[in-house]
């Protein structure tokens, strides 16, 4: 029946549901000779799936037999013999976007095969559509945690995983924007939940340190009774009471380590290393006076002053005012890293892990005080 004879049939008064371009339609098989696969089109008309529109989908449709049920999407009306022109390549896109959706849905994990990287994440197929899996949707063993955060060093990690299958879910799937978005990482969150489950602030736990970032320390551990491992981060501020200017000065990947956990937020545990070490400024007090002179080693130079280790709990700050009682051109040639040198305790804040020192003796003080007050008054 040609798209003609349809007409005339609506012109009778006879409904019949005519498909339009890029409707999904069901069918029978008539044939599948050569290189065309012949339909019956719901006894409206005879649908032809030809060329690509039918190869690109061949391991679908490779099997068919006279009388097969079939879904193919209308491309053309009719064609030169009047026939509807008929693709599988379209509805197994349209079925493939439908599955996709429907798993979206159930949060049923699936595989991906990883194609390729940049610098956002990776991308991946699920059958025949490409999606995108960003970097910060990977799983926490996969994540790329490069000290200094090297852009080319975290692409090439992200290369390593071409030609893997990963385990995600679907967070987005729309056909309209050809959009696919997947995540390692919502997997690896619901594998964690009994887990995470069994961990309470306040509670110890011993682990390695898994990897070193500029901002702190990952540390994988088992809770109790739990044969997954789970990571938690110890922040730089949470590694030790004395300043650290990098955890890689005092920790190692594969160090063991006891620390509490301070905080849970959903998947990420936020561990406390210096919890478990009593506070040293607390008698901070008592090991040392002000006004007295100690010997300190200066540990780090900055325009503002001197960093000193007293101890290796106390380090103060030796201010730039507090240096020379003269204008001070170039703070390098006061003291370099390494240099020991004797220091007035000017300040304590115990609260807050300050303790002041000065160079100055008492003398240049008041030499400076004594000039001070004669330029008020002049």
């Amino acid at each position: 029946m040609t798209t003609s004879q349809m007409e005339q049939l609506l012109e009778a008064g006879q409904y019949v549901a005519i498909p339009k371009l890029g409707d999904l339609v069901k069918g029978l098989v008539l044939s599948t000779k050569g290189r065309e696969v012949r339909v019956d089109v719901n006894g409206l008309t005879v649908g032809v799936i030809r060329g690509r529109e039918l190869y690109t989908e061949a391991e679908v449709y490779k099997n068919l037999h006279a009388g097969d049920t079939v879904e193919a999407t209308v491309v053309d009306l009719e064609n030169e013999n009047g026939e509807m022109e008929l693709s599988f390549r379209y509805a197994g896109q349209k079925k493939a976007w439908g599955d996709l959706d429907g798993l979206r849905v159930s949060g049923e994990p699936i595989a991906v095969k990883v194609l390729d990287a940049n610098k956002g994440g990776l991308l991946v197929r699920v059958g025949h559509v490409q999606g995108f899996l960003p970097v910060s949707q990977l799983a926490p063993e996969h994540y790329p945690r490069v000290a200094g955060g090297d852009k080319q060093k975290i692409l090439e990690k992200l290369k390593s995983f071409v030609g893997e299958d990963l385990r995600v879910k679907i967070l987005d799937a729309n056909e309209g924007d050809e959009k696919l978005i997947v995540s390692e990482k919502a997997v690896w969150e619901d594998e964690q939940k009994n887990v995470i489950a069994q961990c309470r602030v306040g509670d110890t736990v011993s682990g390695d340190v898994s990897a070193i970032a500029d901002f702190g320390a990952f540390v994988k551990f088992y809770p109790k009774n739990a044969s997954t491992p789970l990571e938690g981060l110890v922040h730089i501020s949470e590694i030790a009471w004395q300043r650290i200017d990098h955890p890689k000065d005092v920790l190692k990947v594969g160090d063991s380590v006891r620390a509490e956990i301070i905080g849970i937020e959903g998947s990420k545990i936020f561990l406390s290393m210096k919890k478990l070490i009593d506070d040293p400024w607390k008698d901070v007090a008592k090991k040392y006076k002000i006004g007295e002179w100690v010997e300190g080693k200066i540990i780090k130079v900055n325009p503002f002053g001197f960093f000193v280790e007293l101890d290796q709990d106390i380090q103060g700050l030796a201010h730039v005012s507090e240096l020379s009682s003269k204008p001070i051109e170039d703070i390098a040639k006061l003291g370099l890293i390494g240099e020991t040198k004797k220091f007035r305790v000017v300040s304590i804040e115990a609260n807050e892990h300050r303790l002041g020192l000065s160079l100055k003796d008492e003398a240049e003080e008041a030499e400076e005080a004594k000039n001070a007050e004669a330029e008020a008054t002049a």
